[in-house]
Order: C-alpha cells, then structure tokens, then sequence
C-alpha cells in the first residue's frame, strides 16, 4: 500500500513540474520579440497583413516592422542580426552573405504571373518623346538601378540580352532617388510594381512600355530569408513566422487578386495596407494605387527554385558572386513547398 501512494504521489509531482515546465514554456513562446524588414511596398502586404490581423501573435510572435529603402541594406540587417526575418528580392549582397554563412532563403513571396497585371517598363518622358516608346528602342538608354547586383540590375540585365540592345545601369541607391531622376529625365528607363509605376504614368511624369513578364514571366521577384542560425536553430520559431506569412498571403491573395473576398473584403484590405504604404496621401487618393498595383503572392510561400537559379547564373556570369556558389549554399529549401519548374511558381 505503501509502495503504491508513494508511487501516486511522486506521479503526482511529476505531472505537475511537466505541466509547469510546459507552461513556462508556453509563455516564453508568446511573448517572443522578432524584426522584421520590409519596404513600403503592396508587395509586402503579406506581412502587413499578418501583423494587423493577429496572425504572428497566434503564432507566439511580437513582430516588430523596420522599414527600408532598398534589398541589399536588409540582407546586411538580417546578417548582423539587426532584424531576424525580411522580404525582398535576391541581390548579389544576399547571394554573398550567404556564402558567408550569415544568409538562407527560406520561401517565396512576390512572383510575376502573366495573368496577373505586374511590374512594368517605364521611361521619362524625354525618352519617350525621342522615340523609345518600347523596349526594342532601348539601345544606348540609361536604365536606373538601386545598386550594382539589385533586382533592377538583374530586371534590366535580362531586358537587354532579350531585346539586343545596350544599356547604361546608372545606381541611384535608392527608389526615391530614382523616380526623381525619371521625372527630371537623368535617367531614360527603369522597371518597378504597378503600384508605384501606373500613378507615375496617369499623373503624365513618365510613360509605361512594356511588361517585365513579357520577359520573365514566372519570375521570383522576392524571396523571405534570415540569418543561418534561425534557420537552422529556431526552426520552430522560423516555421511559426512562415505559417503566420502565408495566412497574410492567401489574405491579400483573396481580396485583390482572386476577387472571393468580395467588395467589402478589398475595400478592408487596401484600408490595412494603407496603414503602411501611401501613407502620405488620404486613403481616397492611395486606394487607386493600392488596387491597381496590386500583384499575386506566392500559396503558402511557394519558392520558384528555376527562377533563383536563373538569378544566381546571372550573377555568376557577371562576376558579381563567386563561381562556386551553389544554390542551395543559399537557399534553405525544408521549410516551402519548392520546384524547378517555372510553370508552377504561382
């Protein structure tokens, strides 16, 4: 007898010191502070979404936003450890960071679709009214670009091979810089989303020429990533962000691009994103630019692998990164559902 309440009794307190532990635990969960990079772009409305609707703090994560003005400064941030998670797209800096170690690709976000309105070809309009009134005529033109290696470097870098001109990449570090210097016409031509390219272009500052899917039709334009040690340390940390990612995706996905949400469903969401992009201007001015520039974000995190090779290959050839990097040196490919053909990226 005595044997046996013993043994109750010491069950007893091992249950309750498993329950304790477990709900220290628990707490420790929820009250956990992360970084998170972005631009103020609908192209992260993922993760406005996520954070306006609850959906990190469902996953045990207190998201703090820190704000940025181009792609490379990020990969730097995430490598320093300054923020753990950011969206946007795969620069030569990212691509050598992590070769460093310091780096992993994680999932997909942004992807062009040819069904789907995307980014657009501008020229000034000086260029324009000298004859460049498509991307066949872009042959001596200066092409804007953030820096050496960024998406717009790569974007422009395609257009030239497939269209057999040549371009003169002229950086101007950042996206505010830029549109001043194509209004000005300093610079002839430049890539960039729709919602910042159509109000450009109705406002008669610049002309839109062409399509980026004309020439990358499935292409990952951003990708999620963070530092090596939270994607290989806190893989519990790391799924939870991406779980909480993809709810705020298939959120935006749904309201603007698919159209099941219905017209109060969009009307909600341009309202959310206008919390963070356009914010300048009163929400019946924005919400245009909102709707119009609105393109399709990958289910479920999707990462477009063919696409990021495609990316790295060109970085390789220019001698942007080493030779001997290899793709999965960059990509952490356990966390998304991953393919190597382009046809599936959406």
């Amino acid at each position: 007898m005595f044997n046996f309440k013993k043994k109750m009794l010491l069950s007893a307190v091992g249950s309750f010191v498993a329950f304790s532990s477990l709900f220290s635990l628990n707490a420790v969960a929820q009250d956990k502070e992360i970084t998170v990079g972005a631009l103020r772009f609908t192209s992260h409305a993922a993760t406005f979404v996520a954070v306006e609707r609850g959906y990190f703090k469902q996953q045990g994560l207190d998201v703090k936003l820190k704000f940025f003005q181009a792609a490379q400064p990020m990969a730097v941030a995430v490598a320093s450890k300054d923020v753990d998670y950011a969206v946007t797209a795969m620069s030569g800096g990212l691509i050598s960071l992590a070769d460093k170690g310091a780096i992993k690709i994680i999932g997909g976000s942004l992807s062009e679709d040819p069904n789907v309105d995307g980014q657009k070809i501008v020229v000034s309009n000086k260029a324009f009214e000298s004859g460049v009134t498509d991307p066949s005529k872009l042959d001596g033109k200066t092409w804007a670009i953030s820096q050496q290696g960024s998406s717009f470097h790569y974007v422009g870098s395609q257009i030239e091979q497939q269209e057999g001109v040549n371009l003169k990449f002229k950086p101007l570090q950042k996206v505010g810089a830029i549109i001043g210097a194509l209004k000005s016409g300093q610079v002839d031509a430049w890539s960039i989303v729709p919602h910042i390219a159509k109000p450009l272009a109705d406002s008669g500052a610049i002309h839109v020429i062409g399509n980026v899917s004309d020439y990358l039709p499935h292409y990952q334009v951003t990708t999620i990533f963070t530092s090596t040690t939270n994607a290989e340390q806190e893989r519990a940390q790391t799924q939870a962000f991406l779980t909480a990612l993809a709810k705020g995706a298939a959120d935006y996905n749904a309201a603007m691009i698919d159209k099941t949400a219905g017209q109060q469903g969009q009307d909600d969401m341009v309202k959310l994103i206008h919390k963070y992009v356009y914010t300048d201007r009163p929400l019946e001015k924005a919400a245009p630019s909102i709707i119009n520039g609105a393109m399709r974000l990958n289910k479920g995190n999707f990462l477009n692998m063919a696409s990021l090779q495609n990316q790295l290959d060109w970085f390789q050839q220019g001698k942007m990164v080493k030779s001997s990097i290899k793709l999965s040196d960059v990509v952490d490919s356990s966390y998304v559902e991953t393919n190597n053909t382009e046809e599936k990226a959406k």
